[in-house]
């Protein structure tokens, strides 16, 4: 694994911070590989978006996440997401041609569920590591006890909102770009509760597909589980990134 003070990495991590600051369900995305066109300036409409590979084998979250959850998890659900928010970028091109906007409240609600869901996701995998767990140090650690008061504080916070989300969604660690602190937010789906303006560094999928076959319906054995596969050195990386560019601040870019 990279250096968290490697320049390749954060530069990464900035340069994806970027991309992402359109997201408009409000979770300006961080670290997406895949999740823009082959070339992010381009004006074409349509533009489509792809699933990422994992940078991992399937089994290498063991015993934490086991292979045949991340198999289904990352081929068939995250490929779904990918095609939902193709398939209503390609509605929307039509309704651009035809004039007709009769049906824009559904497909716009269908872009926001698919593209919220690719972009997390995309996220998810990234903040996990077969060499993950420990503790975070740093100026993340800094952040984490100015803001929750101790690291065991934050992680205990994190964990009630990921195994308390109503029906299927996340838990996350954002960094509240207006107030320049860090939150733990919940999100139901992958698009409601969204705080606007709000960046995820860290995120867990506490859907039911995320965990079922594993842990049935204990959730929070599962969520409990996370904390030995986090990638603390990923997760810093992206908070540099985005303290580095406030998207509420042109000056910072």
């Amino acid at each position: 694994m990279p250096s968290d003070n490697s320049p390749s990495r954060t530069g990464q991590a900035r340069r994806t911070v970027l991309k992402g600051l359109g997201f408009s369900a409000g979770l300006a995305a961080v670290g997406i590989p895949g999740a823009t066109a082959a070339d992010p300036d381009s004006s074409t409409p349509g533009s489509t978006y792809s699933l990422p590979p994992l940078s991992y084998d399937y089994d290498a979250l063991e015993p934490s996440i086991d292979a045949q959850i991340m198999k289904l998890h990352h081929d068939k659900h995250h490929q779904g997401y990918v095609e939902g928010a193709n398939a209503a970028l390609q509605k929307l091109m039509k309704m651009r041609e035809s004039g007709n906007f009769e049906a824009i409240k559904h497909v716009k609600r269908d872009l926001s569920f698919n593209l919220s869901g690719h972009i997390l996701h995309s996220i998810f995998w990234d903040v996990m590591s077969p060499d993950g767990g420990g503790t975070p140090d740093g100026d993340l650690a800094n952040a984490i006890q100015q803001d929750f008061g101790s690291l065991a504080a934050f992680k205990r916070e994190f964990s009630a909102a990921a195994k308390n989300v109503e029906d299927s969604g996340w838990g996350m660690l954002v960094y509240d770009h207006l107030a320049d602190q860090l939150l733990v937010t919940q999100a139901e789906d992958h698009n409601d509760l969204a705080v606007q303006a709000a960046t995820p560094l860290l995120v867990l999928d506490v859907w039911e597909h995320a965990y079922y076959l594993q842990y049935q319906t204990e959730r929070g054995k599962y969520v409990d589980a996370f904390w030995n596969i986090v990638d603390w050195d990923e997760v810093k990386a992206r908070y540099r990134a985005v303290k580095q560019c406030n998207i509420l601040d042109e000056n910072s870019c």
